[in-house]
């Protein structure tokens, strides 16, 4: 089943390209035609790309890694964090921080001092502080908080990169191929889809258009999600009816030939044998010899 259609698209004016003079010759096959000087997308591989990245999406997800939103482009703002923040995936709306991907410890400690200072503001400590001096504090945390609170739980390289317009996202997408992070994007006819390993070919420049592709991404990346929790509950429910058995007091294997009853029986009545009594020998006695005899009777 297909996650848009046809319709769908035509109505949020996906198919929307660019100027012929500004189009990109590696996005002919995405072309259907032109039309006074305007380039119009073949919508029908629109829908068939958006169900290949929306299956990929969801087998990312579903795997329970993390997936970064970029989009610092005015119609695609708020867009992408109201559908980022659905799902709990971090996303990048304010101006993309150079090396955040290929220099991501030093990001890192940029958002563990933006922890820090609520820290301290919860504690007291800047209370002591001058006036001026908390002020300076508090910008400070309000300029972190604008360009990193979007990213303050990804404490690890995301899994993959979803980008609107890759020629405003450019540095984003050379990191993330940098370090060999599958991009996914939406590509107008403009931009170069050679760096892209899941484009969707679509008007990245209309708030439909997006909306509408990021709603059939987001779905599937929700799918994904609920579907990892399902089967962490049905491993946990396995686990404990594990632990239940192997708790269970094991029988001893009986190493012994049991005994018939008859047996027994016969064991009982057969009388008990009389030990024959020892015998001590007896000295032999010597015998005389017969000369001796005769001489004896003799004498009477």
């Amino acid at each position: 089943m297909s996650r848009t259609n046809f319709e769908q698209l035509l109505e949020a004016g996906c198919h929307f390209g660019h100027l012929k003079r500004k189009w990109n010759p590696a996005m002919a096959p995405y072309i259907f035609m032109e039309r006074n000087g305007i380039h119009i997308i073949d919508l029908n591989k629109t829908v068939e790309h958006i169900d290949v990245a929306a299956d990929a999406l969801k087998q990312i997800a579903k795997s329970g890694k993390r997936i970064l939103f970029v989009a610092t482009k005015k119609q695609a703002k708020d867009i992408v964090a109201e559908k980022a923040q659905a799902i709990g995936m971090p996303y990048v709306i304010e101006r993309w921080p150079g090396g955040m991907l290929t220099n991501f410890p030093t990001i890192r400690k940029a958002v563990k001092k933006m922890s820090n200072i609520d820290k301290l503001m919860a504690d007291g400590t800047y209370d002591k502080l001058s006036k001026r001096e908390n002020l300076q504090i508090r910008r400070k945390r309000e300029k972190l908080e604008k360009n990193l609170g979007s990213i303050a739980d990804l404490t690890r390289l995301p899994s993959a990169l979803f980008v609107v317009d890759v020629m405003k996202e450019h540095i984003a997408v050379h990191e993330a191929n940098r370090l060999g992070i599958p991009v996914f994007a939406i590509v107008d006819t403009n931009s170069n889809p050679d760096n892209i390993d899941f484009m969707i070919p679509a008007n990245d420049d209309a708030s439909k258009s997006i909306e509408v592709i990021l709603a059939a991404c987001c779905d599937a990346i929700a799918e994904g999600l609920e579907e990892r929790k399902v089967e962490k509950i049905d491993m946990e429910a396995a686990g404990e009816q594990q632990e239940v058995v192997a708790d269970e007091p094991v029988k001893p294997k009986r190493t012994r030939k049991p005994v018939k009853k008859a047996e027994v029986v016969a064991e009982e009545e057969a009388p008990a044998v009389e030990e024959a009594p020892v015998v001590e020998e007896v000295p032999a006695v010597e015998e005389t010899p017969a000369a001796e005899e005769t001489s004896a009777e003799e004498k009477e």
